[in-house]
């Protein structure tokens, strides 16, 4: 009986404060980036995001600017994204990855964030992509500042 109710508290725990998990490989200001050119991601719908990091590496001091087919010129390095979204009585970012290579195609930074069991029962995964993905892109991008 003690165990079960041991085991019960344990799950209980686990699913009504859910876990994020972000996991990041930052920017090394020795590659001198100021110009990134991202590549649109037709297929991520998650309202704001790419807006989101625009504004974000403007933050930063790296200007940004958005292509489908040609990488612009005049850019050091090139980003790629993808983001989830999951369901609960409203949509909310559940899912997160962003990618910096050189021109050479080299990865040169990665950040991921990942709402684990979608977030469980904890309020916070409505929260908006922006306070979600702030803090990422600031870990991602810390050398820029």
């Amino acid at each position: 009986m003690k165990r079960t109710l041991i085991a019960i508290t344990l799950v209980s725990a686990f699913v009504l404060t859910g876990c994020t998990s972000v996991k990041v490989s930052p920017l090394s200001a020795e590659h001198e980036v100021e110009r990134v050119a991202i590549k649109e991601n037709e297929q991520v719908i998650v309202a704001d995001f790419l807006d989101v990091i625009e504004d974000q590496f403007e933050e930063h001091g790296i200007t940004t600017v958005v292509y489908q087919n040609k990488v612009p010129a005049n850019c050091q390095a090139t980003l790629s994204y993808s983001a989830l979204q999951t369901w609960d009585i409203a949509t909310y970012l559940s899912h997160a990855e962003i990618t910096l290579r050189d021109m050479e195609g080299k990865r040169i930074a990665h950040a991921t964030y990942h709402l684990n069991g979608k977030g469980g029962l904890d309020l916070t995964k409505w929260k908006s992509v922006e306070s979600k993905m702030e803090p990422v892109i600031d870990e991602l991008l810390k050398e820029y500042d």
